[in-house]
């Protein structure tokens, strides 16, 4: 949910959103939506329906539903919180008085008399406070549309080797199925629907790499109001689907006939990833995406079943992936904050927009950023860098619960292949070469040379769908980053640690706006906790889920902290050390 001066792009889903619709009889009948003024009855005659509780209402009275008069005093879990807020933003619901009232007895006025606000975490924690609504952690309760079958039953990943929800993970970490030897792997791929056919993609190919692009452009994901849509560029796409050691059985697109036209994609990358006291070889599943005209055509389920298939032909059972719906069952959630740089044309393009008590132009003052970056020996990374920053990365990459263990190569694939081409600004864009997907910057100490510190970002643009003035949004990601400081002070994130994160992030805001970035994104992982606020970065209402797949291990911290007995105790992000594209 935005804060005041925030509000989130398509950024929260990095999978086409998947849950068990595709998986449902195509004949089953949808019950009348909510808000209609009639219904049908008996002969035939429609008779006035009551109008429908708001969209609040019927999902706290759902939440509460099975805890009734209760008068336990626990806690609310945040997780819960999270959830209301997340489910009744992506509906796009407000809390009004009138709502929480016929929700249940409420003693604390929300929001006042006819306003319209977005529901804030305060917000929902006190309605739920009063509530007492728990229910929904077991998966067993509906919100935002979700109902008992949708969220309860998922067909598709009953299935598979996942964790279920509501399923309590304790004891020993490892694979919830055995892995087998390849010739008990199934050998033929899985049957598509008639004039629909396999085809694998060539991501070094011009023409197959432009059909990926135009593909993802015009169909991948969107943000709730349709109005912002990723848009991969074929730089990008390379530059993410092409790392050492990649497989091109792994880039697996759908065709349509007659005329060969590609309509679906599932991607994996291969990537060696440890898992507290684990080190599994595991596909990096992403750029799920099929056409819009075909999303009822139920390519999704096989389209995951391919993938797989072809990752166990491999030898990999274990994989990674991220959504912004929850399926069964996220290992740890991340949540998306915002820092605006272009504020006019973030205003223009409805990204964020003006508090009430405050002006456009007290909301650029207020983001403003020095001209040029301020820590000494701070320059672009080259390649004789690479042995300093890999060992530098893997050792401050250990702070955390998981975590890739990148080869040198693949450093040098991530922080320098995609530099672009030419020099900076010869195309006339200052703080960008031509065809640029990332940007790496070290520190080197001016007295002993050592590298002391780096940082990176990638650019994502997005297409603005609902403007005339503007048609693309400029959005810079943090990516990877370290300082050795944290191997001075390893236990305290608070204070030295803090503070030097600070200034170098700092300087990263001030190159992404030299760049002419719109908006920096970052998440609630690995260190970014300590410097969000101080570098006035806002929360937005996007959340990330984290899942692992054939593998059980227990929760891992993302945007909220855990207890030491739930697999946390270290704070919030600390769980997760990986980024994902």
């Amino acid at each position: 949910m935005p804060s005041d001066e925030q509000k989130k792009p398509a950024k929260s889903v990095k999978d086409e959103e998947v849950d068990d619709h595709e998986d449902d009889d195509e004949g089953t009948k949808s019950e009348p939506e909510a808000g209609d003024d009639t219904a049908q009855v008996e002969g035939g005659k429609k008779k006035r329906k009551r109008k429908g509780k708001g969209k609040v209402a019927q999902a706290l009275n759902n939440v509460i539903s099975s805890v009734g008069g209760s008068k336990d005093k626990d806690k609310i879990p945040q997780a819960l919180v999270d959830t209301v807020v997340q489910a009744v933003n992506a509906q796009g619901g407000v809390i009004k008085d009138d709502e929480l009232s016929a929700a249940g007895p409420s003693t604390s006025k929300v929001v006042a008399a006819g306003e319209k606000k977005p529901v804030t975490e305060e917000e929902v924690r006190k309605a739920l406070e009063i509530l007492k609504a728990v229910d929904v952690l077991q998966g067993k309760t509906g919100l935002g549309g979700k109902n008992a079958k949708e969220m309860g039953d998922y067909k598709f990943w009953k299935t598979q080797p996942v964790v279920k929800l509501g399923e309590q993970v304790s004891g020993t970490d490892g694979p919830i199925e055995p892995s087998v030897p390849r010739e008990q792997v199934r050998q033929d791929p899985y049957q598509l629907p008639t004039n629909f056919v396999w085809s694998q993609i060539d991501m070094e190919d011009p023409e197959q790499k432009r059909e990926v692009y135009e593909l993802l452009s015009q169909n991948y994901v969107e943000d709730h109001d349709a109005a912002f849509r990723f848009k991969y560029s074929a730089e990008f796409l390379e530059w993410a689907l092409t790392p050492p050691g990649y497989h091109k059985e792994w880039h697996i697109g759908v065709r349509g006939q007659p005329k060969n036209k590609l309509v679906a994609f599932i991607s994996g990358v291969p990537l060696k990833l440890r898992v507290r006291d684990h080190v599994l070889d595991v596909s990096e599943i992403n750029y799920l995406c099929i056409h819009k005209k075909l999303r009822a055509k139920r390519l999704t389920p096989v389209l995951i079943k391919e993938v797989t298939r072809q990752c166990h032909l491999k030898g990999v059972f274990q994989a990674i992936y991220t959504a912004g719906v929850v399926l069964p069952t996220p290992v740890s959630t991340a949540r998306y904050y915002h820092r605006t740089l272009n504020i006019p044309k973030l205003v223009d393009v409805n990204f964020t927009y003006v508090p009430r008590n405050s002006t456009l132009a007290r909301m650029i003052k207020l983001a403003v950023l020095p001209a040029k970056p301020s820590l000494p020996g701070l320059r672009e990374m080259e390649e004789k860098d690479l042995d300093a920053v890999d060992s530098l990365l893997s050792r401050y990459l250990q702070r955390f619960k998981m975590f890739p263990e990148f080869s040198k190569e693949e450093v040098r694939h991530n922080l320098l292949s995609g530099r672009g081409v030419g020099e900076i600004g010869a195309d006339g864009t200052p703080g960008r070469r031509s065809k640029q997907v990332v940007w790496t910057y070290v520190v080197e100490h001016p007295e002993t040379h050592q590298i002391t510190d780096f940082f990176s970002f990638y650019s994502l643009p997005s297409t603005i769908m609902k403007s005339t003035k503007h048609s693309l949004l400029e959005a810079a990601y943090l990516f990877y980053y370290a300082t050795d400081v944290a191997f001075q002070y390893e236990t305290d994130v608070k204070t030295p640690i803090q503070r030097r994160l600070t200034e170098l992030i700092g300087d990263a805001l001030v190159l992404a706006n030299n760049a002419k970035f719109d908006v920096v994104n970052a998440m609630t992982l690995m260190d970014n906790w300590s410097f969000l606020t101080d570098l006035k970065f806002g929360p937005g209402d996007g959340y990330l889920n984290f899942y692992l797949y054939n593998w059980r291990t227990q929760g891992l911290e993302g945007h909220s902290p855990l207890e030491a007995a739930q697999g946390g105790g270290q704070g919030v992000g600390r769980g997760l050390g990986v980024v994902m594209l």
